[in-house]
């Protein structure tokens, strides 16, 4: 069975998809891996990272949704009254857009360096965007 890593800014994440809960989020995003973009600090919803997609479309809907993901929980909002996108919490977040609260699919879960979050929010507050890259190995 192939590990999911997550590479943040030159550090490495062991992760686990969430199949039983969000089965067809972690498909359709198993699917597009490797993965990599850039995360950059969000603006309303505290203390967390995200990877804005625009328009991209994942086809899927909510599963396992959740306003409130704790730090190493990353989310897929598939889009709707704000643009798609990819947030990883890495402290208290309450997700939302200018539009108002969200809701986005708990699909992965970080298992390992989560005392190295701070850092990741901390960089990407500070120096800007950062890479990163999702893939199985």
């Amino acid at each position: 069975m192939k590990k999911l890593e997550v590479t943040i800014a030159n550090i490495a994440f062991e992760a686990r998809f969430e199949e039983a809960a969000a089965p067809q989020t972690v498909a359709a995003f198993r699917a597009q891996l490797p993965f990599t973009g850039k995360i950059v600090h969000v603006r309303w919803s505290g203390e967390a990272v995200w990877i804005p997609l625009g328009d991209k479309d994942f086809g899927v809907a909510y599963e396992n949704h959740t306003s409130y993901p704790a730090p190493g929980q990353i989310i897929l909002y598939p889009g709707g009254i704000s643009e798609t996108e990819i947030l990883l919490a890495y402290g208290g977040v309450h997700f939302a857009s200018r539009m108002g609260q969200l809701a986005g699919n708990h699909f992965i879960t970080l298992t390992s360096n989560l005392d190295k979050l701070p850092e990741i929010g901390r960089r990407a507050l500070w120096d800007g965007a950062q890479e990163i890259r999702f893939e199985e190995k």
